[in-house]
């Protein structure tokens, strides 16, 4: 019996350490090498999904193909979600606007938490909150993630869990 109960406790233990798990925490601060960074990753593009404006406005994410895409999948009970944000908006201060698009597409069940939670802390992204259900491409197991397309529609980058996007290589991705 004690034996079986010991066996139980560590898959148990073990069955939750997954390269993939590794790969995730690995991956916050990855930033690739020239070698590493893929041109445009073989995924679906820029999805044609409808999703509501902060203001109210219906906006169809495909029309913005012609620019570089950024998409955040966020909520505001997501403490990585969060602490993300700032950085986030870095890289929005420094992107050039008339070529690349940000959209932080909120996942929290009520959208106006969402838009009080971005008044309160003065986020100065454009929050976005699904009109339907959610395109396969976003349908993932945890958030945050972040999708960055190019002009074309191709997915060129794409960040499963929280990273610092302040960095020079997140900037010179949206400005190549």
């Amino acid at each position: 019996m004690k034996n079986t109960l010991a066996a139980i406790i560590i898959l148990v233990v073990f069955a939750g350490c997954n390269s993939s798990t590794a790969e995730k925490t690995a991956a916050v601060n990855y930033e690739p090498t020239d070698a590493a960074r893929p041109s445009a990753v073989s995924v679906p593009g820029l999805p044609s999904f409808n999703m509501v404006s902060s203001s109210g406005q219906m906006i169809d994410l495909s029309q913005y193909k012609g620019k570089k895409v950024f998409v955040n999948l966020w909520a505001t009970w997501c403490p990585p979600c969060r602490a993300e944000i700032p950085s986030i908006q870095q890289l929005h201060a420094k992107a050039d606007k008339s070529k690349t698009v940000f959209v932080m597409l909120s996942l929290d069940n009520d959208f106006e938490t969402a838009k009080k939670f971005a008044a309160k802390t003065k986020m100065n992204l454009p929050v976005f909150y699904p009109a339907g259900n959610l395109p396969e491409l976003f349908n993932v197991q945890g958030i945050p993630v972040t999708y960055i397309f190019n002009e074309k529609g191709e997915l060129i980058h794409r960040q499963d869990g929280a990273a610092d996007y302040s960095t020079q290589y997140y900037a010179d991705l949206l400005n190549q």
